[in-house]
Formats: structure tokens, sequence, C-alpha cells
């Protein structure tokens, strides 16, 4: 009886269209205007970092990250969305592998 394996695998480049239109569109919202916000894509362990200064940007940043690589053609579930961001001083961090 033959047996299936699904292999699933985010394309490195869609993930980095993504986060590249995502800098972009922060950076020109009125309400992230002046405020602390770092974006980082590892592409060698497909590692995103995130980093905010307050929950609600947070939300709202993951929000617009996972619409746009929809958009992309990546599902909504390659994101690990279960685990709650960090506040690390005076800003909130959170990472997707």
């Amino acid at each position: 009886m033959p047996s299936f394996d699904f292999v699933s695998k985010v394309d490195a480049q869609a993930l980095d269209n993504a986060v590249n239109v995502v800098s972009k569109e922060i950076a020109n919202r009125f309400d992230f205007k002046g405020s602390h916000l770092v974006i980082d894509l590892d592409k060698k362990t497909y590692t995103l970092k995130v980093e905010t200064e307050d929950d609600m940007k947070m939300k709202q940043l993951i929000d617009v990250l996972v619409n746009r690589a929809h958009k992309q053609g990546i599902a909504p579930e390659a994101f690990d969305l279960s685990k709650e961001g960090s506040m690390i001083g005076k800003a909130w961090k959170k990472k997707f592998p």
C-alpha cells in the first residue's frame, strides 16, 4: 500500500517579498508614524523577528503581515501564532518559526 508524506515549505522569495511589502506599508501608515518597529527575516532558518512599542501595534502588524503573505501565496497557517509576544525592556518582541 503506498504512503504519502506531506511536506510544507514556505517559498523564501514570497516570504521576503511579503516582509518587504509590510515594511513599506507600515512605514506609510499614520498610526505607526514615529514608532519603534523592527521586522527581521532570517533567510537561513526562516525565522521572523518582530519588535514593536506595544501589544496593540504588535497585533496590527501581525494582521498586516499575515494578510500580505496570503496575497503572496503563503497560507496563514504557515505562521505559528500560538506563542505570545514578550515585553523586553520597552519593546514587545515576538518570533515566528
